[in-house]
């Protein structure tokens, strides 16, 4: 079928141009309502927007074909990511493209509502001319409060420094050898909020930081100070800015964002303040920023949808794979597929995997994933790089990774655990030329290369049983490619791959013939 992508928010005609010259069928409708989205949406398999679409459950429901989700801009508060995700959908948004126009935006905003520009050239445009009534402060000597010192609060910090500003910050996650560098004292939020003489706002809006600044927070902060921001609604409570302004709480605020964009009605009383900057959501508003963020969400869009390659993903899991880690993605996926195989109908409890040797030192979330991807492929059908820890999450199974330094015999190994119906096994495997090999299961060590089909085995470790297993798999018309046995206190377990398919009748018919404990046919794909 063939992959069409769909624009509903005005993009820059860069990116427009690249997802044209991709090959796939590009269509451009803005303006469109849920309902007129669900409607359209079914047909197409990316869809890209800024902050005018809302992708709701609703959406991502319709959106039968959809693989991917762009958002051009940083902000996805517009779009359901947890059910997107649930559905295998992945989003990606442009972090970097408009952070320098954010930042100036912020910093426009800071000396627009300490100078009063705004208003004065609002009362200059009625005729009349008052100087006094729109005196400003200055910024020099003054403390800024940084709430946020990432990528825009830094960049933020890195301006006001020239304005001979005192710096504290409040950003949980951030080195303080990153703030020092950039002149930015970190301390409370409280301290923040007490302390600053004007306070900008650099966060995510998140469960965390909505209504962050609400009306406990501005009877802290001084009578003189003033608030700006330009990171997303909700952060502020709109309501306890009112108030705060109105009653002359604070001094002022320059706000750019909003709960609701375009306001409601309800929410246009905040336009009447006669202390409050507005601009409708500008952060991004430039024309350099504009074009960035097209052609970032359109190149990365495209790198997706042709080659699977995952860029600025909202709800992927980070991480890279280097020459020692990709070779083993092969191996663990069907390491995944023959637990899910083992483990039949019973749910899988707990995966615990353990990377011994090199790849201990290396980045293995990808690696983790991949396996949790073998297994639910067996489960669910379908999983991918965006949904396999989220499904595995509501299926109850416990994840856990570690690395060993120490890996007997080989330079690399991977061992999992895995728990089911009271039981718990282990499986290890290795890479060797390139080949992914068994080395063992439970006790039992083994060696063996993985193939399309296998059967393993466990059985009391007695004279002739390997040679009733050849000939009972012989009589059924099976051919044996390879044999490999492990054997412990008494008990062994066979691995056996076999060329073609085998019915699962004639699989119990072998293991009952032989009487083995334990007999699974394993496919791999």
């Amino acid at each position: 079928m063939t992959t069409k992508i769909l624009v509903s928010d005005p993009l820059d005609a860069e990116g427009l141009e690249i997802l044209k010259k991709s090959g796939f069928p590009v269509d451009e409708v803005s303006g469109l309502t849920e309902d007129e989205l669900c409607a359209k949406i079914g047909d197409y398999d990316a869809l890209i927007i800024r902050s005018g679409t809302k992708v709701t459950k609703k959406v991502i429901d319709a959106g039968k074909k959809l693989r991917v989700i762009g958002r051009a801009g940083v902000g996805v508060d517009n779009i359901d990511v947890p059910y997107a995700t649930d559905k295998g959908i992945l989003v990606m948004n442009t972090p970097s493209a408009n952070i320098l126009s954010a930042a100036e935006h912020s910093c426009a905003m800071l000396l627009a509502v300490a100078r009063n520009i705004p208003f004065a050239h609002e009362s200059m445009h009625k005729g009349e001319w008052k100087r006094s009534k729109y005196t400003g402060v200055e910024l020099n000597g003054k403390t800024l409060g940084i709430i946020g010192v990432g990528r825009v609060g830094g960049e933020v910090a890195k301006r006001m420094k020239a304005f001979n500003m005192t710096m504290i910050g409040y950003d949980p996650f951030l080195p303080k050898e990153v703030a020092d560098s950039l002149g930015v004292r970190l301390t409370t939020l409280e301290e923040v909020i007490k302390n600053a003489d004007f306070m900008t706002i650099h966060t995510p809006l998140l469960p965390e930081t909505r209504n962050m600044i609400s009306l406990p927070q501005f009877k802290m902060m001084k009578p003189t100070a003033r608030i700006a921001n330009v990171a997303r609604g909700g952060i502020v409570n709109e309501d306890d800015l009112y108030t705060a302004l109105k009653e002359k709480i604070i001094a002022g605020a320059a706000f750019d964002v909003w709960c609701n964009e375009p306001l409601t009605d309800d929410e246009k009383k905040l336009l009447e303040l006669d202390n409050l900057v507005t601009t409708p959501h500008l952060g991004a508003s430039t024309v350099e920023a504009q074009e960035r963020v097209a052609i970032e969400v359109a190149e990365h869009a495209v790198m997706y949808l042709k080659d699977g390659i995952v860029s600025n993903a909202i709800n992927a899991p980070r991480g890279s794979l280097d020459s020692e880690t990709e070779p083993y993605m092969p191996l663990v996926k069907n390491m995944g597929s023959i637990i899910q195989q083992i483990v039949g109908n019973h749910p899988l409890n707990k995966l615990e995997i353990s990377y011994c040797g090199n790849l201990a030192g290396k980045q293995t979330k990808l690696l983790t994933v991949t396996t949790v991807i073998g297994y639910l492929e067996g489960v669910i059908g379908t999983a991918n790089m965006i949904n396999a820890m989220p499904v595995a999450k509501s299926k109850g199974i416990e994840i856990f990774e570690s690395t060993k330094e120490e890996s007997k015999d080989y330079a690399s190994l991977v061992e999992m655990k895995f728990t089911y119906d009271g039981k718990n096994r282990c499986i290890r495997g290795t890479v060797i030329g390139g080949k992914p090999k068994i080395l063992g299961m439970d006790e039992y060590v083994t060696d063996i290369s993985l193939a399309d089909r296998m059967i393993i085995l466990t059985y009391k470790d007695t004279p002739g049983v390997i040679g009733a297993v050849g000939n009972a798999i012989g009589e059924e018309g099976i051919n044996i490619a390879h044999m490999a046995v492990g054997r412990s206190n008494g008990k062994a377990t066979m691995f056996l791959t076999i060329d073609g398919d085998v019915p699962e009748d004639v699989v119990k018919k072998v293991g009952q013939k032989v009487g083995v404990e334990e007999i699974h046919y394993i496919r791999l794909e």
